[in-house]
């Protein structure tokens, strides 16, 4: 593609909050370009990598009839949705980060979210229940739980590929293997500029806004440590090698304000044996994430979590960083014939570190770990747990009594082979440290005060996310705060002032 002089609004990235702002953008008349530091090949930032979650606020089966039209009378006869609404949203949030998310972005988020998500469809992103992921049969019925319940098509792949068909199919112009360096004030201090290099070297290209929506520094191990600690150097990235932290350091560079837990990120139990960043084959299967149905033990053979303190949605994405502090950064979880039919897909890959044995003790001699704190610390816990109605689909209070850490939910004995233990370490999602923006998703410098011409949206977006993180809120923050970015940059971009 050739590289005209000017555009409207510059988007820099290529993830879902990228499209969806660079969307919305030209939705509002501007005309768009999009920057991707990939080549074709490898686009797609994170969003690729991800199972395509979306955590929204409805109302029930009518909200979600809404936005699913093709879901059957016969089909919702047999599913229990609930509700989850804007305040139980706000309020899982609020828990999970300890109180310190942002409440006035996290408003906009709860309060946008399910009108983003009827945008998204009517763009022509498809939806679909996440019946694999996010639903036990219980009493006859399919009971989604944990406040997420839909997916994209194909999951992260099929929404990065149907978000550039669409953006494709708008004219919205992408230039793959160009990354931006550097973002240039003109003399009133207003964004109008953004210098990229590309095949053909440096170029400069003159623009009326920008929105850098191109990722934390998860990829960038000389920030991971230097912001997140020794160790997470050695870490495992979960998705693209390209975010690594381009445009956060972009916007610093000409006075933005460094905002939300910079010493905080979104890291799971990941396959041990995976590649150092993310497979586009596998992608997020080499997660795993049904660790509240067994145990997870370190090579000592000990525990040293609480695989039960709640639904894996609100404990998965904090859990990384306690396999990380283990020794050699690794981490096992267990599980026995009870719990196979519970079990996500992604224990079934071929890629999956895995070990099988009729008896707790070749199963601690497969996995290489200490046989007789191993065979301690199942005893013991197979003692310790309280008699109850297991119930996958709700907090059942099933519980360990006498132990620590203690196991407070799904508590059940591990006594039926074979056994399975599946070897994981710690994959880094995405950093939560970012930049500070307003409602309108405009970038705020050092004294509070929007900088003109240049906005955020996506994961470099600070004060949402802090110790914790909620699953499916990471893109739905994403197409929010895309959406609502690209309507005002481009807003911004064609008023008389800006387009002269």
């Amino acid at each position: 593609m050739v590289i005209k002089d000017e555009y409207d609004v510059v988007v820099v990235g290529a993830g879902s909050a990228a499209l969806n702002a660079a969307l919305s953008a030209s939705e509002n008349g501007a005309k768009v370009l999009v920057l991707e530091k990939a080549p074709i090949h490898l686009r797609g930032g994170n969003s690729y990598f991800t199972g395509g979650l979306f955590r929204f606020a409805y109302q029930g089966i009518d909200d979600i009839s809404n936005l699913l039209p093709d879901l059957k009378e016969n089909e919702k006869a047999g599913i229990d949705v609930g509700t989850y609404n804007q305040s139980d949203f706000y309020s899982d949030v609020m828990r999970v980060t300890e109180g310190l998310s942002d409440p006035n972005l996290l408003q906009i988020l709860t309060t946008e979210s399910f009108p983003t998500m009827m945008w998204m469809r009517e763009k022509g992103v498809p939806m679909v229940l996440a019946y694999g992921r996010q639903a036990f049969k219980h009493e006859d019925k399919l009971k989604f739980w944990g406040g997420l319940i839909v997916e994209a098509v194909g999951g992260g792949k099929g929404l990065s590929d149907r978000l550039f068909e669409i953006s494709e199919r708008n004219e919205i112009n992408i230039l793959y293997e160009t990354g931006a360096t550097d973002l240039i004030r003109d003399e009133d201090g207003a964004v109008n500029k953004i210098r990229v290099k590309g095949p053909s070297g440096f170029h400069e290209i003159s623009c009326k806004s920008v929105i850098l929506a191109c990722g934390g520094f998860e990829a960038n191990q000389e920030m991971r440590t230097r912001y997140l600690g020794p160790g997470w150097e050695l870490a495992k990235v979960r998705g693209t090698q390209f975010n690594t932290g381009d445009g956060i350091n972009m916007a610093l560079a000409v006075g933005a304000q460094s905002f939300g837990h910079w010493s905080g990120c979104h890291a799971v139990a990941w396959d041990l044996n995976s590649p150092p960043h993310g497979d586009r084959n596998v992608a997020d299967l080499f997660q795993k994430h049904s660790y509240p149905f067994g145990l997870i033990v370190n090579v000592d053979g000990k525990r040293f979590l609480d695989e039960g303190a709640d639904f894996r949605n609100y404990t998965y994405a904090k859990y990384g960083r306690e396999i990380l502090n283990q020794p050699q950064r690794v981490a096992f979880q267990i599980f026995d014939q009870k719990s196979l039919d519970l079990l996500r897909d992604e224990y079934f890959i071929q890629e999956v570190s895995m070990i099988e044995a009729d008896t707790i003790e070749e199963l601690a001699i497969g996995l290489d770990i200490n046989l007789k704190n191993f065979s301690h610390t199942i005893s013991t816990y197979n003692e310790a747990v309280e008699p109850g109605e297991f119930n996958p689909t709700i907090l059942d209070g099933k519980k360990t009594i006498g132990i620590t850490p203690p196991k407070s939910n799904w508590a059940q004995t591990l006594d039926t082979p074979p056994y399975r233990g599946y070897a994981v370490t710690c994959g880094i999602t995405f950093t939560f440290g970012g930049l500070k923006i307003d409602s309108k998703g405009q970038v705020q410098d050092t004294s509070d005060n929007p900088i003109p011409g240049l906005y955020a949206a996506g994961e470099l977006v600070g004060g949402l996310f802090y110790n914790n993180y909620p699953g499916g809120s990471g893109l739905m923050s994403g197409a929010v705060f895309g959406k609502i970015a690209g309507q005002n940059a481009a807003l911004e971009a064609m008023t008389p002032q800006r387009s002269a």
